[in-house]
C-alpha cells in the first residue's frame, strides 16, 4: 500500500485532502500538521521524513502570512524554500513522487493576459520571492516533482476572504473591497480532488502546472458573489488598491492559464461560482 504524506495537514488544502482520504482506501494517508513535519527545522525534519518513509508527498504546508513574511523574512524563506529544497532533495534520493504547492504571487501583476506556466516570474513581496525560490529549488534537487501553482485559496477550513466576506457581511451595514486586483479563486476541495487524479493517473509529467477555479474577476466581483449566495443585506463598494495600503504589495493582475493541466491530465475544471456554491450548501 502508497503511503501519502500530506505536510500542511491543518490548513484549508490538507484538511480539504483529510476529508476526501477515506474514499481511497486504497492509500495510507498520513496527515502531518507542525507536530509531526518540523518546516522550519531542517535537521528535525530530515529525520521525521526517514521515519515517515512516504511513497508519495503533498507539500502543503507554506508559510503564508503574506504581509508578516515583509517582517518575518528568514523564516518565510526557512520554510517556504529551505524545506521545500530539503524534501524535494530526499524525495529524488528516494524515488518519492512529490507535488509541491506553489503560488500566483511569483508573478508580478503586470500582465493582461492569463498567465501561463513558462511566464518570467517576479516576485514583488517577500512571500512571493520565498515561494519563487522553493520552485526553483524544488525543480533543481527533484526534477521529476510537480508544482502545481494555484490562487485565492479559500475552504470550509482554516482563515481565507470567504468565510472573513461571510463574518463582515453580516456583521456590518457597509463594507469596501479592492477592485483593481484581478484573478480568480480556487475552492481547496476542487484542488485537494485534482491532486489525487494526478497521483492515480497512469501518466507522471514533471514540472510546473497552474490551477484555479475558472472566471476573470476582481476580489470586489467575488464578494459580490459571496454576498449574493449568502443573501447578506451588506452594502459592498469597491475601492482602488491605494486606498487600502497593505505591507506587502500585491500583484494587481495573476490570472493563470489552465490549459496545461486541463489537457494533461483530463481535469474538467468548474466556474468559480459553481464551487463557491457548494461553501453554503
Amino acid at each position: 500500500m502508497e503511503r501519502i504524506l500530506v505536510t500542511g495537514a491543518n490548513g484549508q488544502l490538507g484538511s480539504e485532502l483529510a476529508v476526501l482520504a477515506s474514499n481511497y482506501p486504497e492509500y495510507e494517508w498520513i496527515f502531518a500538521d507542525r507536530t509531526t513535519i518540523t518546516l522550519n527545522d531542517l535537521e528535525i525534519l530530515k529525520g521525521q521524513l526517514e521515519h515517515i518513509q512516504p511513497n508519495i508527498i503533498f507539500n502543503c504546508g507554506a508559510y503564508t502570512a503574506v504581509d508578516k513574511a515583509e517582517t518575518e523574512k528568514e523564516l518565510a524563506f526557512a520554510v517556504n524554500h529551505l524545506a521545500v529544497e530539503l524534501i524535494a532533495k530526499y524525495s529524488f534520493k528516494n524515488n518519492i513522487r512529490l507535488i509541491h504547492i506553489s503560488t500566483d504571487y511569483v508573478f508580478d501583476g503586470s500582465s493582461s493576459i492569463a498567465l501561463n506556466e513558462e511566464e518570467e516570474t517576479n516576485p514583488i513581496n517577500i512571500y512571493g520571492a520565498s515561494k519563487r525560490a522553493g520552485e526553483i529549488a524544488c525543480l533543481k534537487e527533484n526534477p521529476n516533482s510537480i508544482i502545481i501553482r494555484t490562487s485565492w485559496v479559500y475552504s470550509k477550513f482554516g482563515n481565507n476572504f470567504v468565510k472573513t466576506m461571510q463574518r463582515l457581511m453580516q456583521e456590518k451595514e457597509a463594507i469596501n473591497v479592492v477592485n483593481d486586483q484581478v484573478g480568480s479563486p480556487t475552492y481547496a476541495a476542487d484542488l485537494a480532488q485534482s491532486l489525487i487524479t494526478i497521483i492515480k493517473s497512469p501518466n507522471w509529467i514533471p514540472g510546473i502546472y497552474n490551477y484555479s477555479n475558472e472566471g476573470e474577476i476582481s476580489w470586489y466581483e467575488f464578494a459580490l458573489s459571496i454576498k449574493e449566495f449568502g443573501g447578506y443585506n451588506c452594502n459592498v463598494g469597491g475601492i482602488p488598491s491605494a486606498s487600502y495600503p497593505t505591507p506587502a504589495k500585491r500583484p494587481e493582475f495573476s490570472l493563470l492559464d489552465k490549459n496545461k493541466i486541463k489537457t494533461i491530465y483530463n481535469l474538467d475544471i468548474p466556474n468559480y461560482k459553481e464551487s463557491l456554491k457548494k461553501m453554503f450548501i
